[in-house]
């Protein structure tokens, strides 16, 4: 079931990209495993963004910290002001809370996440 969850929210966010052809977002998992916080798992995840992609509001059932390992993104938290973060920042986001990630730099931007999330819940959780 949860391949399937991951494969569904695979092509929400690719459908979203599609809208951008030559601007594919690309979702590379990297690490699952459970952790000593009963109910909850480590994930890690490596997103690429081309030039202006947007990966849609969504939120996560656990927190995120996001690292961008190359480029600029600006990220979009609700009741929070969008703050961009270049090559080497992070940014930590609450669980739960709803937000968003554009590429706003000229060429490709890649960010490092790392979530801690409870277990057997869809990792992205797209908002309304």
């Amino acid at each position: 079931m949860k391949m399937i969850q991951a494969m569904a929210l695979a092509l929400a966010l690719g459908t979203a990209a599609a809208a951008h052809a030559e601007q594919p977002l690309q979702r590379t998992d990297l690490v699952k495993s459970d952790i000593d916080v009963p109910g909850h798992a480590a994930v890690q995840v490596r997103v690429d963004f081309a030039p202006g992609v947007l990966a849609p509001r969504h939120a996560h059932p656990g927190e995120e910290i996001a690292y961008v390992l190359e480029g600029t993104l600006e990220y979009r938290l609700d009741g929070r002001e969008p703050v961009t973060l270049q090559t080497g920042q992070s940014l930590f986001i609450p669980s739960g809370v709803v937000h968003s990630a554009k590429n706003v730099g000229s060429g490709k931007a890649s960010e490092l996440a790392t979530y801690i999330v409870r277990k057997d819940e869809a990792l992205v959780v797209p908002a309304k």
